[in-house]
């Protein structure tokens, strides 16, 4: 049975990122596939787009001129429900 493990090469080593294989010291054939990009780097390239997005729409201060509570009734404002006489 062929298990599937997460790791980085860094020179000839393998450091494991999740879940390790069971070690021995006897040794053991494995197939290594090298990924085009490293999704863990990929995926703070976008976190750290998206925080800089969303700082940019804080400075702009869209909402600074609505007043929360009056918000809040509008949006919760009387409505007949569905399925109910009255």
């Amino acid at each position: 049975m062929l298990r599937t493990f997460k790791a980085v090469l860094r020179g000839n080593r393998l450091e494991w990122l999740e879940e390790t294989p069971e070690t021995s010291d006897r040794p053991r054939s494995v197939h290594v596939t090298i990924l085009e990009s490293d999704p863990g780097i990929e995926k703070i390239s976008r976190g750290q787009r998206m925080a800089e997005a969303l700082e940019k729409l804080a400075a702009l201060n869209t909402l600074g001129g609505t007043d929360p509570v009056a918000w809040q009734r509008e949006v919760r404002q009387e409505r007949s429900l569905p399925n109910l006489k009255g």
